[in-house]
């Protein structure tokens, strides 16, 4: 039974080349997250030390993504629930304490493996008798959905997260191929139509939901993308100097379409063109 925060970890997972998109993050989840929901807050880097608000700073060090984030969830964090963020989701809705202190209740009653809480039409879900805050805790249907393993928000098992792992797994390959291993294993995954990822709408037959929160990836390929810009006009209009001159950065980083540490985003070299040059100069 869920019993103090002790036992959930929020964890944003990062990688340091990334570390242009900290601010932002810190900035807007400090802006929207009520910090009444009851857990702990890991923020996880390569190797840099860094400081965001409220957040304790852990280290992965280096290695291939599933690699650093098994390490992070043997090593760093001990709580029995993990929910799980990315440094590129960037929520720009308020969240509600209510909603998640229940939803933990309900994932320790219940001995949940996964309970996915962003909204997205690859997801084909079953109809149960259960609520929270008018949101229905529907069933997977696993078979018919794509991305049973994803890496959006998603409430996770710590122990069960970890098998989901497996060695020099890059982040793509981690969800296609564990995809298909949790389509052999056929778990009980949940979904919650809590977050309206990019604005989704909701998939499952909820009952008058409250205070539905929204977060938007930002990031594609390693530069920004057009979900950018209202957030761009948020730090312009609301804040200080320090995050109106971020938010000309990041303006100058999307219309120069840069990688997040500042570099062109190499260009895409068609094989065929390639080998005819080799031959050619050979």
């Amino acid at each position: 039974m869920y019993t103090n925060k002790k036992d959930v970890a929020l964890l944003v997972h990062a990688c340091d080349r990334y570390e242009f998109l900290f601010k932002g993050f810190d900035y807007f989840f400090s802006k929207y997250w009520n910090i009444n929901v009851d857990c702990n807050y890991y923020f996880a880097t390569e190797e840099k030390k860094v400081s965001i608000n409220g957040f304790t700073n852990i280290q992965s060090g280096k290695g291939e993504w599933a690699d650093r984030l098994s390490y992070l969830l043997k090593e760093k964090i001990s709580e029995k629930y993990v929910l799980y963020f990315q440094e590129d989701m960037w929520i720009n809705k308020e969240t509600n304490p209510l909603f998640f202190n229940e939803l933990f209740e309900f994932a320790f009653k219940n001995k949940c493996q996964q309970i996915k809480l962003h909204s997205s039409e690859v997801y084909k879900t079953n109809r149960t008798e259960n609520y929270l805050q008018g949101f229905n805790i529907a069933t997977l249907d696993n078979q018919n959905s794509d991305f049973l393993m994803s890496h959006q928000v998603t409430l996770w098992d710590r122990s069960f997260l970890i098998k989901q792992l497996k060695k020099n797994e890059h982040p793509w390959r981690n969800e296609r191929k564990g995809t298909k291993r949790l389509k052999k294993l056929k778990p009980e995954i949940f979904h919650i139509d809590y977050f309206a990822e990019n604005g989704n709408k909701e998939i499952n037959i909820n009952s008058n939901p409250q205070n539905r929160s929204e977060y938007q990836t930002i990031s594609i390929n390693s530069t920004l993308n057009d979900n950018i810009l209202p957030f761009i006009d948020i730090l312009q209009k609301e804040g200080g100097l320090e995050e109106r001159e971020y938010g000309t950065k990041l303006y100058y980083n999307f219309t120069n379409k840069l990688t997040h540490d500042g570099l062109e985003k190499p260009r895409k070299v068609d094989i065929i063109k390639r080998f005819k040059n080799w031959i050619l100069a050979k």
